[in-house]
């Protein structure tokens, strides 16, 4: 076996468990102890895994913390959130009531909609802009308008959502995590997704492939509490086999 093959099996049996010691590698690779040290402490520069005594445990999820702009996160994996956005754009049908929360992912669906027969809500000023422009039927929530984002929160905008029922809706996410499921920054933003959510009859999260694995502060719902739509998703990570999940990549197979 290749060392790359091996090291690769390494990385799979650490995401699966969490953590193995030395002598159950040895024993699943059939490879002597000084192979699997060597193997370890590669991996380990790599940060693939994190080598402890005795064994090598999974390193820990990337922390999100904060919010880029708007305008920053416009440019970043943009070929792979037109693809998505392109997708989400067909599930809007004539007569939907449509939420799109904010977010650069959002934004690329905002921009691939064609259905003038749906009626559009959002808590985002360049989305609600957008809608306008394209002589879409829209409604912008009220409150205070977070300048990083440029998406409304606060009371008021709860308030609203709170007398609303969508039949359909989309929303950006920091991170998704099986344990910490989908997750953003800042606890204002987050209650407005959480709430917009439950109203919701079919709730889709827009995300590309980098948004696995990432936890973010504030958890605004839980994994199985909506579909993602993504670009692709590793066929050897834990997310494999969720059912909530569109993979564009597996679908266009």
């Amino acid at each position: 076996m290749l060392a790359t093959e091996r090291q690769d099996m390494i990385c799979r049996l650490v995401a699966e468990r969490g953590s193995v010691t030395t002598p159950e590698l040895m024993a699943a690779l059939d490879a002597s102890e000084s192979t699997i040290r060597r193997d370890l402490a590669a991996l380990n520069r790599m940060r693939k895994v994190v080598r402890v005594h005795g064994g090598a445990c999974a390193p820990k999820k990337h922390m999100v913390i904060q919010d880029s702009s708007v305008a920053q996160k416009r440019t970043v994996n943009l070929s792979a959130k037109e693809r998505i956005a392109t997708y989400a754009a067909t599930l809007v049908k004539p007569d939907d009531f449509v939420y799109i929360d904010a977010g650069s992912s959002t934004m690329q669906l905002v921009e691939a909609l064609a259905e003038p027969g749906a009626t559009y809500v959002t808590n985002s000023l360049p989305h609600a802009l957008a809608l306008l422009s394209k002589g879409f039927k829209t409604y912008l929530l009220g409150g205070m308008v977070k300048p990083v984002t440029e998406a409304v929160v606060g009371e008021d905008a709860i308030a609203s959502l709170e007398r609303l029922h969508f039949t359909v809706g989309f929303w950006g996410t920091n991170g998704i995590s099986l344990e910490a499921g989908f997750t953003t920054p800042e606890l204002s933003e987050a209650k407005v997704k959480e709430v917009s959510i439950r109203h919701t009859q079919s709730a889709y999260i827009l995300a590309d492939s980098s948004k696995f694995d990432q936890v973010s502060l504030v958890t605004f719902a839980p994994f199985d509490s909506a579909s993602i739509i993504c670009d692709h998703v590793d066929q050897d990570s834990a997310y494999s086999n969720a059912e909530n999940i569109v993979d564009l990549e597996e679908e266009h197979q």
